[in-house]
């Protein structure tokens, strides 16, 4: 029992778990896209596989970023802590460039094997598919935005829909890009993914870097930010995240953004006590009415006599209970509304907490 409650994943296991789940996304996305023929089916489902695999194999401990962009998008938006930011980010970047160095090394496995441009690196203007500068910048921007606002969007935790699904989701939206932007620009949507074999590839690939580590950075800058102010945050943002750089708690786990938050589940939120939508706290059920003020018309699972008048205060100009009729049943017409008796609906002496499971939009 005690492995359980001290379960709580070391900044190591989160580096290694970012590490390895990067690696196996560029070895296996790039691999296919080199080894394939440049198949853009194959290439693209095997991008967004990979992300679902490894979201499911180490998303619990780490957040199952295995993206820079995704990291930015994620303390922005709310959910992680400026202070880990470097470990995420530096993490990724060493697990992409392992699996290019990797691949680097298979490759020369074939006789004659040259790494300039057979990498499944990036690519615009002339060293590629001739697209424009400019137009392959905002495209990366924009997909970038899109798969961060779906990312945000799925591990929300107002959405009803069954968060151990949020891998999958993503993993096709990620499929779904590359379907669009592999003609365009190999599509990166990661800068991690854009060098880790991009150093490798030749000159040519290794100067037009720049493009796909600012244009990523930037369309998750935009989601991060805009989402909240679009749609609200399902739960308050963590300690030292969004705009706020005095970082989080040393002792605060976080589990980043997408999608470990399927798995962690936060206080009142998913898989918690007590959280069920509508549900009073625990306590309240079957908890019987003080015998002094008996109540025959009220009940512990009746629900409140008039809408709108939770928890609301007994009125002033209410007469106060005649001396002598303690014990005599009280007439219907004669009840006043919200005057049940103490841990009832609607009684204001009452513990009437349970309003607060229900969670509202901020």
């Amino acid at each position: 029992m005690s492995d359980i409650v001290d379960a709580t994943p070391t900044t190591g296991q989160k580096f290694t778990a970012e590490t390895l789940g990067t690696f196996v996304l560029v070895f296996f996305g790039c691999g296919a896209a080199v080894y394939s023929g440049g198949d853009l089916v194959a290439t693209a489902l095997t991008f967004g596989l990979t992300v679902v695999v490894m979201a499911y194999a180490v998303g619990r401990i780490s957040g199952g970023h295995f993206n820079p962009a995704v990291t930015l998008g994620a303390v922005l938006g709310g959910r992680l802590p400026w202070n880990q930011v470097g470990i995420y980010m530096a993490a990724q970047l060493l697990g992409g460039l392992l699996a290019g160095a990797m691949l680097f090394g298979l490759g020369n496995g074939f006789e004659g094997f040259s790494a300039e441009g057979n990498m499944g690196q990036n690519f615009f203007g002339d060293a590629g598919s001739g697209y424009a500068w400019w137009a392959a910048l905002l495209v990366e921007i924009l997909l970038t935005a899109i798969f961060l606002w779906v990312i945000l969007a799925v591990t929300d935790e107002r959405n009803e829909v069954n968060v151990a699904m949020g891998p999958l989701a993503i993993g096709l939206a990620l499929a779904m890009i590359h379907f669009v932007a592999i003609p365009l620009t190999g599509t990166s949507v990661n800068p991690a993914r854009s060098i880790g074999v991009g150093v490798f590839a030749g000159t040519d690939a290794i100067v037009q870097l720049w493009l796909f580590v600012v244009a990523p950075l930037v369309g998750a800058a935009i989601a991060g930010l805009t989402y909240p102010l679009l749609f609200g945050h399902g739960s308050a943002p963590v300690a030292g995240s969004g705009l706020n750089f005095g970082g989080g708690r040393k002792d605060q786990f976080v589990p980043g953004s997408y999608e470990a938050q399927w798995n962690q589940g936060q206080q009142g939120g998913w898989g918690q006590p007590g959280a069920a939508w509508g549900a009073p706290p625990q306590q309240q059920w079957g908890q019987p009415a003080p015998q002094q003020q008996p109540d025959p018309y009220s009940t512990p699972q009746a629900a409140p006599q008039q809408p709108g008048q939770w928890g609301q205060p007994v009125p002033q100009q209410q007469p106060p209970t005649q001396p002598g009729q303690w014990g005599a049943p009280q007439q219907p017409q004669q009840q006043q509304p919200g005057q049940g008796a103490p841990g009832h609906w609607g009684n204001p002496d009452g513990d009437d907490d349970g309003r607060t499971q229900v969670r509202r939009p901020d």
